[in-house]
């Protein structure tokens, strides 16, 4: 895809959402059922199911996936299509581009093993190698746009309003 034809995929939507903006303000849902033979919740994706349970340091065989893994993975996947998305808009030329995130977790918290230990992430750090012709100003305003308009990192930076509910079903 080149600059123009992205621009002719996303002006009318840019423009939908100039007009109405309420019509740019879209809910997304994940559901997954949950499972007690043992510790997994069953996740239905557009890919197929995804089986989600314990990372191998909080008792998991690493068969499933983990969540911490999985918020990395969409880290990775939304900085990913960002940053290609940028540099199509930009026209910057881009021979390979490969993503990566890190996360550093301190599991006692999670196991509720020192109640002082956070539970979660604690550290996170993304790389981007990049094989390109491009000048070193306009990859660092690539990463930086990228990192600007990356849905999962600004929510990461900046957490959005938090609700928790539940029912008898």
């Amino acid at each position: 895809m080149d600059a123009a034809a992205l621009r002719a995929l996303q002006a009318p939507l840019k423009q939908a959402y100039k007009d109405d903006p309420a019509r740019a303000v879209v809910r997304m849902v994940a559901e997954s059922t949950v499972h007690f033979d043992q510790p997994a919740a069953h996740l239905n994706t557009p890919a197929g199911v995804v089986v989600a349970g314990l990372h191998p340091a909080a008792g998991g065989d690493g068969s499933q996936a983990c969540s911490g893994d999985m918020l990395l993975q969409a880290l990775v996947a939304c900085s990913g299509v960002t940053f290609s998305a940028v540099a199509i808009a930009l026209g910057i030329p881009i021979e390979a581009a490969q993503v990566r995130a890190t996360g550093t977790m301190d599991f006692r918290g999670t196991l509720g093993v020192d109640r002082t230990v956070p539970v979660g992430l604690i550290e996170l750090e993304l790389y981007f190698e990049i094989r390109s012709s491009a000048e070193d100003a306009q990859l660092a305003k690539l990463v930086e746009l990228t990192e600007r308009y990356c849905v999962v990192l600004q929510t990461l930076q900046q957490p959005a309003q938090w609700k928790c509910n539940w029912q008898r079903g």
